[in-house]
């Protein structure tokens, strides 16, 4: 790759590094036909509503979404078959040159399952995606290869949980697995997890955390407020500040402690974790309680930077080069190393009549370019923007490239 392909500030560019750079996606989503059936089969959020003209059926996904003062028709967002369709996906992955997908069942995931039924459903969604991405694959199309992280019956018992993290390696496309910040439903620092982190940690298992319920309408000001701008609140401040809380929480009791070698590759860049790791850092080390300083309580034995360059790799799905600048900073020596290109399709697609710059951008998401933007200049060497595209998801993840 010529130096002419490293991004500066003037010269933006959604290209990739070289044509001869892999790029794995490994922050891609689906709703496989019978997860759309069963959220449709529901009249609670989360649930998704069916209009009866045949139009796109809409997915109320978040309490925000479910506004009484709009018709059912007009709540939430519309989903097409790009939120369902592998055709579609594969179809995106040309558009935007990824040659590889590591896919997951979009949120809320299992969580919302009855207890007597989760463990049956999960193995039917897991092996579902793993045989899609087996179809997929045996076509030897090394431009269009599919893999997928699975999902977890968290509303089972934690034997029927744990028994389906020891099978998953049993599935050869399944690269690791998706989690929500809820775990069981107390929190990732909820005691209980403790069966189901040393189950993850003994097979080495990758845990991609993604968020969903984001934080209480109030932190916003309340219903009306959120009405008045839409997604903006719960989507752009909501989820990253439910992960850095989750993270936050699994770190000071102790979880990294007990479990040294569990592998977690956080959504959206870790939320704000890298930018606020320094002030949890000193919280930390000030807190009186704390057994360091004289107090009563145990406290984390490890320093969050400790935790941050060791147990967690971030994915690049934060679109500006600030943000990922902060990540790699967080990320301590391996820098670059710990960083994954993603996209977060099918969610943020292009808006109807607006083309980057007023020209046409070849179907491109301008979310998705925003992100192969920050990449490219965000002013590390090529080895490592090759390494973020898809080089780093290959190596940790075990992906042939």
């Amino acid at each position: 790759m010529g130096h002419h392909h490293i991004l500066s500030a003037d010269q933006p560019s959604s290209t990739p590094p070289s044509t001869n750079t892999t790029i794995i996606d490994i922050h891609t989503h689906t709703y496989p036909p019978s997860y759309i059936d069963l959220l449709a089969s529901r009249t609670t959020v989360p649930y998704i509503h069916r209009p009866s003209d045949g139009s796109d059926p809409r997915l109320i996904i978040l309490s925000s979404d479910d506004d009484p003062s709009k018709p059912l028709h007009q709540r939430g967002r519309p989903i097409d078959k790009s939120y369902s369709s592998w055709a579609e996906k594969l179809s995106f992955m040309k558009t935007h040159s990824v040659s590889i997908s590591v896919v997951s069942l979009a949120n809320p995931w299992l969580d919302i399952l009855p207890p007597t039924t989760a463990l049956t459903t999960a193995q039917h969604i897991n092996n579902d995606l793993n045989a899609s991405c087996a179809t997929q694959n045996a076509k030897n199309d090394p431009s269009a290869r599919l893999y997928a992280f699975a999902s977890l019956p968290l509303s089972a018992t934690p034997d029927e949980i744990v028994s389906e993290i020891h099978r998953l390696p049993s599935l050869p496309n399944i690269k690791g697995i998706i989690l929500g910040t809820t775990g069981l439903g107390a929190g990732l620092d909820d005691p209980n997890m403790d069966p189901l982190w040393a189950a993850l940690e003994s097979n080495s298992t990758m845990i991609f955390l993604h968020p969903h319920y984001g934080l209480p309408e109030s932190a916003f000001g309340g219903a009306e407020t959120i009405a008045r701008s839409g997604h903006v609140l719960p989507l752009a401040l909501g989820f990253p500040l439910e992960t850095t809380i989750a993270v936050t929480r699994m770190y000071l009791s102790g979880v990294f402690d007990r479990f040294p070698r569990l592998r977690m590759l956080l959504a959206h860049s870790g939320g704000t974790l890298p930018f606020l790791a320094g002030r949890i850092q000193s919280c930390v080390e000030h807190e009186r309680d704390f057994t360091s300083n004289g107090g009563h309580k145990q406290g984390p034995r490890r320093e969050i930077w400790d935790v941050l360059r060791t147990n967690i790799w971030l994915d690049a799905v934060i679109y500006s080069k600030a943000g990922l600048k902060s990540a790699i900073e967080a990320a301590g020596p391996e820098g670059a190393g710990r960083l994954m290109f993603g996209t977060d399709h099918p969610f943020f697609p292009r808006v109807d009549g607006k083309e980057k710059d007023g020209e046409e951008d070849g179907g491109k998401w301008p979310s998705v370019t925003s992100n192969l933007e920050a990449i490219g200049g965000v002013g590390v060497g090529e080895e490592d923007v090759r390494g973020i595209f898809g080089g780093n998801a290959a190596k940790v993840l075990g992906i042939e490239i």
